[in-house]
Parts: structure tokens; C-alpha cells; sequence
């Protein structure tokens, strides 16, 4: 097996060229200093995300494709969750130096087929060697009108998501807890396992619903990335609202985890707030819209009392929680 130190950076980038796609507003891509990109509508909103190895990933549980696929679904997901469609990627890789070639190109499959299947072009980056292996890749993208923030919402919006909830902290759970062999990988191996192991380990964000929900009059919209819990209370504090979630709605959405919640002796209610990296869209939508196809509501904001904080609330009680690099309150 061919190992990176066999070759120069040069040799490597040339084979990344090949597999990378361009993109429809590629001006100039990969070879010169910088690219050039195309935005006609005369501003463009970007993005990064950065992986690291044995925090966000392990070799031993995920195929280079999926690592792949993983760190550029973080990013499509950040650009749809403002009501955008990706134009570009930049990437940039830290190898340890026993990483095989096939690996590292399998690895640029992963990436360059999230980026095909979103219509970007994948249009250059950097590789260094490093102790540890991280990923980052940073995003630009353009939205048919104003970008969709989350600090827009009105109270008596409705709030709704697209994607799943928890669907990726069942699979990583499931992982933590030795209850599947990682080297596990088709369906027929893992039967009703595959959704969730897949989910965690190569995430596929509801891309469309971004600026699906933009056009129906989402007045505030995020990925969500890190849960309902704590996604949910950003938007709160942003829009200086207080967002009641509906206990039923999100019991409906933890029902469908109770397979893997009684594997891991788990309350399926915990992934569903509290679970990140399904990359779903949180928006809020005016209680007169129609909700667009994909998304369903879990709850209704209104303005805060006299005295009180802009929060996130299930019955009645502020919801904590969610993933955070560093700490979790």
C-alpha cells in the first residue's frame, strides 16, 4: 500500500483535481493562488467547520468516505440552514504520515460526492502533515434573496424542523456502548441498526429544505447541528423570543428511537432534544404560512413576560443541553 510521504503535494493535489468537482460558477479552480468564484447576486455567504480526529471521528468506525462525507455535510447543512445553495468548498487536510493513498483518495471521493450531489465545485485547499488528523473545509454559497438568520423570529410564529432528531446520537451511542461491531457497514450486516450508524457516521442533511423554507416565509432558520436544545435556545436569545416546545411532538419524534433507546437503556426523549449532527433546519415560520413539505412543527413562540429571559421552554422549564465543544450547561 502507497503512503502519502511517497508523494509530493503537487502529485497528490493533481489526483484531487480529477475527482474534485468543479462547479457551475467556477471561474477559476484548482492550480493558482486562489479561486474565483462567481456571484452574480452581489454578496455571498461562507462558512467553516473543522473535524478532528478521535474528537468528531474515528478511523476505526468510519470510512474515509464517510469521514469525507461527514465535514462537507457540516458545511452544505450551514449554508442551507440560512436558505442558500453551495457554491464552493475549500478543503484542508492534516495527514499523519502512515496514511495510505487510497485511503486519502477515498477520503476526496467522500467529500467531492457531498459537494456533486449539492451542485458546488470543490475548488482548492491545503495539506499538512500533523500528530493527529483534522479536517476543515470552508463553504460559499448564495441565496435567492436575503439570507435567512435566527434572529429574525416574531412571537406567535410556529416552530418546525426538517431532517431527524436524535437519529445520529442513537448511532454514535450505539458505538460508545460496544452494542455494534464498528466494522459493520452495509444494511444486510446491520439490519435496523444502518439507519442510525449511518446517519452519525455520514450524515445527509435535508439540503432542499433550506431554501425550500426561505420561500415560504421562514422568518428565522439554522442548522441544526448541535440539538434542538441548544440550537433552539440560540434562536430564542437571538430573536428575544421564548420558544414553548410541544412535549407530544417531540414524544412522536423519540418514539421512532425507542429500537435503538431500549438497546442503549436510554430515555429516547434525551437524543431528540439534546442530540446534535443529524443537520436537520430549524425555522420559524408564521403561524398563518403553510408549512412546507418535510418539516413538522414542535412548538409556538411568543414574547417574553415582564421579568423574563428569552428561552427555550418544555413545560415550562428552560431546556439545557446539547452538544458544546467545551462545556455543556
Amino acid at each position: 500500500m502507497a503512503r502519502i510521504t511517497e508523494y509530493d503535494e503537487g502529485e497528490l493535489i493533481a489526483q484531487f483535481e480529477q475527482i474534485f468537482p468543479k462547479g457551475e460558477r467556477t471561474i477559476l479552480g484548482i492550480g493558482d493562488d486562489c479561486a474565483q468564484i462567481a456571484t452574480p447576486e452581489g454578496s455571498f455567504i461562507v462558512t467553516t467547520d473543522i473535524i478532528v480526529e478521535d474528537e468528531h471521528f474515528r478511523r476505526s468506525w468510519s470510512d474515509p468516505e464517510q469521514i469525507g462525507a461527514r465535514i462537507a455535510a457540516q458545511n452544505l447543512a450551514d449554508i442551507a440552514g440560512m436558505g442558500g445553495r453551495t457554491s464552493a468548498l475549500v478543503v484542508t487536510v492534516a495527514l499523519t504520515p502512515d496514511t495510505e493513498l487510497d485511503w486519502l483518495l477515498d477520503l476526496v471521493r467522500g467529500v467531492g460526492e457531498r459537494a456533486r450531489e449539492a451542485g458546488a465545485g470543490v475548488v482548492g485547499g491545503d495539506l499538512s502533515r500533523g500528530e493527529t488528523m483534522v479536517l476543515s473545509i470552508t463553504a460559499m454559497g448564495w441565496c435567492e434573496s436575503e439570507p435567512v438568520r435566527r434572529d429574525g423570529a416574531k412571537p406567535g410564529d410556529i416552530l418546525a424542523f426538517s431532517g431527524r432528531l436524535g437519529l445520529s446520537n442513537a448511532g454514535l451511542d450505539l458505538l460508545l456502548g460496544g452494542h455494534v461491531d464498528p466494522a459493520l457497514r452495509t444494511r444486510a450486516e446491520l439490519g435496523s441498526l444502518y439507519e442510525p450508524l449511518t446517519t452519525y457516521r455520514a450524515p445527509k442533511p435535508p439540503l432542499e429544505s433550506g431554501p425550500v423554507g426561505a420561500k415560504a416565509g421562514a422568518r428565522a432558520m439554522m442548522d441544526l447541528s448541535d440539538g434542538v436544545a441548544k440550537d433552539g435556545g440560540r434562536m430564542a436569545r437571538a430573536s428575544k423570543v421564548v420558544i414553548e416546545l410541544d412535549r407530544r411532538a417531540l414524544e412522536a419524534e423519540a418514539a421512532k428511537l425507542q429500537e435503538f433507546a431500549d438497546i442503549c437503556k436510554v430515555d429516547p426523549l434525551k437524543w431528540v432534544l439534546s442530540g446534535g449532527e443529524d443537520h436537520g433546519i430549524l425555522a420559524a415560520f408564521p403561524k398563518d404560512a403553510s408549512l412546507p413539505q418535510g418539516f413538522t412543527p414542535i412548538g409556538t413562540l411568543r414574547a417574553p413576560q415582564e421579568g423574563e429571559a428569552p428561552a427555550q421552554l418544555l413545560d415550562g422549564v428552560e431546556v439545557k443541553g446539547g452538544w458544546d465543544h467545551f462545556k455543556t450547561d
